[in-house]
């Protein structure tokens, strides 16, 4: 039995996705095969697509995802979906199950069927959530709460800044970082500011009219997702213990990052975000009390993917942009 995959054979724009069929993969005792309900085209197939990487990655990138072309040919990272079967030694999950799962390394979550491992980053999807959100929930969510909570230190009471607040993962660090008791400034374009509201920010500055690093405010945490706001700019926004938290970090910030992390004053903070099954228990949760819910931009069908990634590519985005299956 053969299955629907969206294939990528070079690097370039939307148009060198196509939808092939592959065949029907097989699970292993101790992995599930899940028939996908819906997934996400997100900025990490963007940047594999289109071979874009942050400043200073350029050179590396290529020997990890493929120098001429790409060495994984199918993309995606989070999907949801129903258990189709499970391996001989699998016992947490049964046929029949609704699912969330997120594959970051392995990828392929754009296809029918997925495989992935039981002991996995694989979760029942909460029920109050519908399979276009709960499709939405990894890859925003486990950014924000890596960079939040297990490098960023975040403590009730403090005053967090998003910059890039309408996007993915801007919308999950204003709900993340709520959820932690903090005051939330989101920073996007004026048209954005309901949606900001919305996920629960309490202050929201336009980009467009206002430089927040020029009126005075301090903040304990400021999250940059969208690369505006680097340390030469922001450094003195920060409060004395202040942690600007780089998720659309370069690589000089990586190295910049090692060096203050031995400071005791403001930190520049780094690096891949992590995932594991206590993250999306984690995750779970929050979404079952309504503290984090994920918010979509769009949902199209799995045909229009070259669609999908179209509108990724625009950068204005707000939230998720999701793709079912029939």
């Amino acid at each position: 039995m053969n299955l629907k995959a969206a294939i990528y054979t070079k690097y370039g724009g939307p148009e060198v996705v196509d939808i092939r069929e592959i065949p029907k993969p097989l699970p292993k005792k101790c992995e599930v095969l899940i028939r996908t309900k819906a997934t996400t085209v997100n900025s990490a197939d963007w940047r594999l697509r289109s071979k874009t990487f942050p400043t200073g990655f350029g050179l590396i990138a290529p020997l990890v995802f493929g120098i001429t072309g790409p060495r994984k040919q199918i993309l995606g990272t989070e999907l949801s979906g129903v258990v189709e079967q499970v391996g001989d030694e699998v016992t947490e999950f049964k046929v029949g199950d609704a699912v969330f799962a997120m594959d970051d390394s392995g990828m392929g979550c754009h296809a029918e069927f997925k495989i992935i491992p039981a002991s996995g980053t694989i979760a029942m999807k909460p029920e109050n959530l519908s399979f276009e959100q709960a499709a939405a929930i990894c890859f925003g969510g486990h950014t924000a709460l890596s960079f939040l909570h297990k490098w960023g230190n975040i403590r009730p009471g403090e005053k967090v800044l998003v910059n890039g607040a309408s996007g993915t993962t801007g919308l999950a660090c204003i709900q993340i970082a709520k959820h932690f008791g903090t005051t939330v400034t989101a920073v996007c374009s004026r048209e954005n500011h309901d949606l900001v509201a919305k996920a629960g920010a309490d202050f929201a500055v336009d980009y467009t009219k206002e430089d927040f690093t020029l009126d005075g405010n301090t903040y304990d945490i400021i999250v940059d997702t969208a690369g505006t706001a680097p340390w030469s700019r922001v450094k003195a926004s920060l409060a004395d213990t202040g942690r600007l938290l780089a998720i659309l970090g370069t690589f000089f910030d990586m190295i910049r990052g090692q060096f203050l992390s031995k400071s005791k004053g403001k930190k520049l903070i780094s690096g891949p975000a992590e995932i594991n099954r206590q993250d999306l228990h984690f995750l779970t949760e929050l979404c079952k009390s309504g503290e984090f819910v994920p918010i979509l931009d769009s949902v199209l069908p799995f045909e229009d993917i070259q669609k999908a990634h179209r509108r990724v590519d625009t950068g204005r985005k707000r939230g998720s942009v999701v793709l079912t299956f029939s």
